[in-house]
């Protein structure tokens, strides 16, 4: 294996390139977690853009009934990985990927088919088969998330794992702005459930990668590789199984460091701007700019991903040797003060100022605090901290969910005369109190959290 080129002799424009390149570069193993993570990028953000518009016009539910359904799937896919993300370290990373690329598939042929069963409103055939459809989807994307980045750090060694990282949080962003360029075609031929039909093939695709790409030697392969270069040792360390014991898990229960609780929870303010890039931005796209921009609302509203796709790789390398805590602060403000570009009115120029700042903030904490929440996770236990470290984001799409649609019936309604400039200004000074309240507790959490990009 030849030997890195030290750091600091790199140009800047090399530093940029090499997160493309490992991309490019990485184990078949890890490529067959990364191609399904790119399709299931493109079919959840894809999926999710149009679910409240979906209940909506399809379903025949109101502003605020959607705003509650879509809180409850988001909400749920998180709280499905706070117990179901230790199935990955019980199971294997492909037995649990399979499982759960194969729930979301028969999850989604419910919802494209969902029209079949025909009615409306709360409770008609077609609301069931939709709610159904999603419960499966949760119940899958419960393993998925979790059982991936566990793949990255069990195919992955000390030196690259950041890039890992990064590279896995970039290809779902990409995957996630596609749609933004097949959707709105699709969408204005066939209806939502046409496009959502397309999504059901990807998923299909994705199972088939999964048990052709991820076989079991090349699982096996990848982990003895990077076992002999993290350790010296291809051998795996076996360790005796412990029964479960409940007054142990309590007692060894992340959530009972406060400075680690602080830290995750402190972050929901800010994660608010996430749950409104669906609950309330498709909406606002929708209705605040008529015409041209209105046609191609996917395009505009998945930006985002696209451009996390490319930042994120990029802020990567260049924030290396930043500690955690620092970025933390520093992506959060930079996230968070975009939105009061909207609060000036509705302008095709801010939004995209918006999108793009608040995408930048984005791409400097997220990964971040992904790897923080692997990395700090004992041995064999990354997909129990995994699911734990999302809980707090469970509670932001839920709580976001309860006041997201009587909002955008107050503010932007679809019929009447709006104020989404007051709309955002609140929402702005909610995302503010996650930078404010870090950079207050510094000096407590000083030392707490010292990890770096690259593992350090």
């Amino acid at each position: 294996m030849q030997e890195e080129p030290n750091e600091k002799s790199k140009s800047p424009l090399q530093q940029l390139i090499d997160p493309f390149i490992y991309i490019a570069r990485a184990p078949r193993a890890l490529w067959g977690v990364n191609a399904t993570y790119l399709l299931e990028g493109m079919c959840y953000f894809g999926i999710l853009t149009l679910l409240a518009i979906y209940f909506n016009e399809v379903v025949g539910l109101s502003d605020a009934q959607a705003g509650w359904i879509v809180g409850a799937f988001t909400g749920g896919i998180t709280l499905a990985m706070f117990f179901l993300g230790e199935l990955a370290d019980r199971w294997g990373v492909r037995r649990a990927l399979a499982l759960a690329l194969l729930l979301m598939f028969f999850g989604r042929i419910l919802l494209s088919g969902g029209v079949l069963f025909g009615g409306s409103g709360m409770w008609s055939p077609i609301y069931i088969a939709s709610a159904g459809g999603l419960l499966l989807v949760i119940l899958g994307y419960g393993m998925y998330q979790p059982a991936a980045y566990t793949a990255v750090r069990q195919f992955t060694t000390k030196k690259n794992a950041a890039m890992g990282y990064a590279a896995l949080y970039a290809l779902m962003n990409l995957g996630g702005f596609l749609p933004g360029l097949i959707s709105p075609p699709i969408r204005n031929a066939y209806g939502i459930n046409g496009i959502y039909w397309v999504y059901t093939a990807l998923t299909a695709i994705s199972v088939i990668l999964i048990f052709g790409i991820l076989s079991k030697k090349t699982v096996e392969r990848a982990m003895r590789a990077a076992r002999l270069e993290n350790t010296g040792s291809a051998e795996a360390v076996t360790k005796e199984a412990k029964p479960f014991r409940l007054k142990t898990w309590i007692l060894e229960h992340p959530l009972r460091d406060v400075k680690f609780s602080f830290f995750i929870f402190i972050l929901i303010p800010v994660q608010t701007l996430f749950a409104h890039q669906w609950l309330t931005l498709p909406q606002y796209v929708d209705r605040a700019f008529p015409g041209f921009v209105s046609e191609n609302m996917e395009f505009f509203v998945n930006l985002n991903p696209l451009l996390i796709f490319v930042l994120t790789p990029i802020a990567a390398a260049l924030t290396s040797k930043v500690d955690v805590y620092k970025m933390m602060i520093i992506g959060t403000l930079v996230m968070a003060v975009p939105t009061f570009l909207l609060a000036v009115g509705p302008n095709v120029i801010l939004l995209f100022a918006y999108i793009f700042l608040m995408s930048t903030g984005e791409a400097m904490w997220q990964p971040r605090f992904l790897q923080l929440a692997a990395e700090l996770a004992p041995e064999g236990k990354t997909g129990q901290y995994m699911g734990i470290a999302q809980f707090p984001w469970f509670l932001t799409k839920v709580l976001t969910s309860l006041y997201s649609g009587t909002m955008l019936a107050h503010y932007v309604p679809a019929e009447g005369p709006q104020n989404s400039e007051m709309l955002w200004l609140i929402y702005g000074i909610i995302a503010c109190l996650s930078p404010l309240s870090l950079f207050l507790a510094r000096k407590w959490m000083a030392g707490k959290l010292k990890t770096t990009a690259v593992g350090g």
